[in-house]
């Protein structure tokens, strides 16, 4: 795994989460010449965006719990233990938007807010060995 995937504190990860996928992925491809990659989630699909052969975001359909909400990107921080990472969230006057959970095969992340409302998302990542 890259470094920012091991390193705390690294932004590691970005994501989409979008009305219009279709639309999304050919917006995408044709401004940045992105390579997009899909995978089957089960119930969704998860699109890999990918940047000189290597992963570097993601995008999704905007998911039943988060209905109503506009199409926009978020960023993940990697961190050592996510579930300590918001417990110290609430501790610092933030609050917990999306409760520590897991993402099969990915890692363990969770959706905060800092003080002044912006938000933010942190994950553990499942690390493999190479």
């Amino acid at each position: 795994m890259s470094d920012v995937f091991s390193t705390p504190g690294a932004f590691s990860w970005n994501e989409l989460m979008t009305t219009d996928m279709d639309a999304a992925k050919s917006f995408y491809h044709q401004l940045f010449g992105w390579d997009i990659k899909d995978s089957n989630m089960g119930d969704t699909i998860y699109s890999v965006i990918e940047v000189a052969g290597k992963q570097v975001a993601g995008m999704m359909p905007i998911p039943p719990q988060a209905a109503g909400a506009p199409p926009q990107w978020g960023a993940y921080v990697t961190v050592e233990d996510v579930d300590a990472m918001a417990a110290k969230v609430v501790e610092l006057g933030g609050k917990v938007l999306l409760p520590p959970q897991d993402i099969p095969t990915v890692g363990r992340f969770c959706v905060f807010q800092d003080p002044q409302g912006a938000t933010l998302s942190a994950i553990t990542y499942e690390m493999k060995a190479e």
